[in-house]
């Protein structure tokens, strides 16, 4: 799995079908690093999540794509999440993970909604939670993504 073809899920996919309304512009203004880890365990993978935290923390971008091709399984892809989430907690960032068996906890494994998070291949979506913030609060019905997306990925089916 390249850059290349997780550029284009971003464009086509998450852009394209608006899953996340916040993408478009910093991947239109070039703003969106992608970066590759070789990690296989997660101690290499945090290694690589705190190395792209502070180049974000440097200004590189204002989102990092962390492709981590040889992660495990989706649950340990979770917990490896939830150790970088507590990892970055003090730096201002969030982590959220993108795998392609992504399953939200109340959701059956064949869901259309779980689309949402499944990405070609795993990887963590690095944010500035200030940014995230700006956004959030700058849109007029926050609440009504996560329906809106769970409804357009059912009607679109698996």
């Amino acid at each position: 799995m390249s850059v290349a073809e997780v550029r284009a899920w971003l464009r086509d996919v998450v852009v394209g079908l608006e899953l996340c309304p916040f993408a478009r512009g910093p991947l239109e203004a070039g703003r969106v690093r992608f970066a590759v880890s070789q990690a296989s365990e997660e101690h290499a993978a945090l290694v690589d999540l705190a190395r792209e935290a502070d180049a974000l923390l440097d200004g590189v971008a204002d989102t990092t794509l962390l492709l981590i091709p040889a992660a495990p399984d989706f649950e340990t892809f979770v917990a490896w999440t939830e150790d970088g989430e507590d990892l970055l907690a003090d730096d201002g960032l969030q982590v959220v993970a993108f795998h392609p068996d992504f399953r939200f906890a109340d959701a059956d494994a064949d869901d259309p909604a779980n689309g949402v998070n499944r990405s070609p291949v795993p990887l963590w979506h690095i944010l500035r939670a200030d940014h995230v913030a700006a956004a959030v609060a700058g849109h007029p019905d926050i609440a009504s993504i996560p329906e809106r997306n769970a409804a357009l990925l059912r009607s679109r089916g698996a």
